[in-house]
């Protein structure tokens, strides 16, 4: 199965609106572990959470589009920008 990159920026002064809505999103990424390959927060500057990575398996693009679609963070107005990419891991444990 491809692997698609989810890269997500976080609105400006948003870490409240994160944080209240950090354990519906884990919840929701975990009922997807099995596609998962690595994911976490993008720290900015001061080590505060700024946005979202995720490298998962989908079929296709539209899939991966609409896993984000129902992500709570991207329902809650989170993301000032997300961008999903196809992607081919040739380092790290899951070389394809």
């Amino acid at each position: 199965m491809p692997l698609f990159a989810i890269h997500c920026l976080d609105k400006p002064a948003s870490l409240d609106l994160r944080l209240a809505n950090r354990q519906a999103h884990l919840a929701y990424v975990g009922g997807f572990k099995d596609q998962a390959r690595v994911g976490g927060p993008l720290l900015d500057a001061e080590g505060n959470m700024a946005g979202s990575l995720l490298v998962m398996e989908f079929e296709d693009l539209a899939a991966a589009q609409a896993f984000s679609a129902e992500d709570p963070y991207v329902k809650a107005g989170l993301f000032q920008r997300v961008d999903i990419t196809a992607f081919k891991a040739t380092l790290g444990g899951f070389s394809t």
